[in-house]
């Protein structure tokens, strides 16, 4: 990509091409910005342009309002510098010692395409090349024909950093499910994609116990950073719960079942609330509360939609968890619809 416009961060100067988002050409070019959607729709790479000008492109008004536009805030994930800008990250990103990884384009070949669960699929791609990542952060797969992107977390341990496993479900007239990966896309067919994005995860020793809460899909990333934290001893004692309606929403139960044997730290806890079985019934977050008398010491990683994920940090901060102590990642249906000639 042809360079245009520079872009000033503190401490660094990164080329920026023509009509590439700020965030993009930040992190292709080894610095950092705050990011969580990529797509305009959580806010979380806010910027402060202070000098230069900006096309916001598709930024929602409920993100970045017109006021906010007048004071010279911008999205990073959305806005192209028109001129060289000098940009300040709005929060002040804090070196725990997490790795920073470079965002890079990624070509490989399709592996494993198989149902695990209700409208669920596993996605297994072979890369020509390694993507190194941190536990819990995310790639973006391009739909071909379509120009549009799609991000979905990494469920393989960084370790396995040649074939990436990602768990997919069906959205009904999407672009990417069921115009595609529930369509026509086949074993050893050839995708694009690319990565990693994001900063939930683990990727450090930390002296918490954690719960991990996910629903439906949000299991992916908690997979990963479950097989991580095992890998190399990062948490004393973890307990994974997953959330679904039914039986045939819940998946890799053996898997998991076998963790716990092979690893006493581990605990495996699926729960269901419309179906009496059992296993644990309920709104996830209710098994939790019942399980716990206090989450005072420990922390927590959370995913799945928004609803989930709110009732999480709810009733985790009425067993007195702290704050800082949450870290969540919020799974979100894209806006784009399936298009007639898909």
């Amino acid at each position: 990509m042809t360079a245009e416009h520079r872009v000033r961060l503190p401490g660094r100067d990164i080329e920026c091409g023509e009509q590439q988002s700020i965030l993009d050409a930040t992190l292709r070019g080894g610095g950092w910005l705050s990011h969580s959607c990529t797509q305009g729709t959580c806010g979380t790479c806010k910027v402060k342009v202070l000098c230069g000008t900006v096309d916001h492109g598709a930024s929602p008004e409920y993100t970045l309002t017109a006021e906010e536009r007048e004071r010279g805030l911008a999205l990073a994930c959305m806005a192209s510098p028109c001129t060289d800008v000098v940009v300040e990250p709005l929060g002040v990103v804090a070196d725990d010692g997490t790795p920073r990884y470079p965002l890079r384009d990624y070509e490989g070949t399709v592996t494993v395409l198989d149902d695990v669960a209700s409208n669920t699929r596993r996605l297994k791609i072979r890369l020509d090349a390694a993507m190194e990542f941190n536990a819990g952060q995310y790639a973006e797969i391009l739909v071909p024909g379509t120009g549009v992107g799609r991000q979905y977390s990494m469920a393989n341990a960084p370790s396995e950093s040649r074939e990436l496993e990602f768990h997919i479900k069906r959205t009904d007239h999407g672009i990417a499910t069921a115009g595609w990966i529930f369509g026509n896309l086949a074993v050893g067919d050839r995708v694009s994609l690319r990565g990693p994005l994001g900063q939930f995860g683990i990727a450090r020793r930390h002296d918490e116990p954690a719960i991990l809460i996910g629903g439906g899909t949000g299991l992916a990333p908690l997979t990963s950073i479950v097989r991580h934290a095992l890998e190399h001893d990062l948490l004393p004692e973890l307990y994974l719960y997953h959330g679904g309606r039914r039986r045939d929403d819940l998946y890799d139960g053996d898997y998991f079942r076998d963790l716990e044997r092979a690893h006493p730290q581990f605990h495996y806890r699926p729960a269901l609330s419309e179906e009496i079985w059992d296993g644990a019934c309920g709104l996830v977050t209710d098994v939790v509360l019942d399980d716990f008398v206090t989450c005072k010491g420990l922390r927590a990683y959370l995913c799945g939609p928004p609803p989930m994920v709110d009732a999480a940090v709810k009733a985790l901060k009425r067993r007195r968890m702290a704050p800082r102590l949450v870290a969540r990642e919020e799974f979100t249906a894209s806006t784009p619809v399936l298009s007639s000639v898909l």
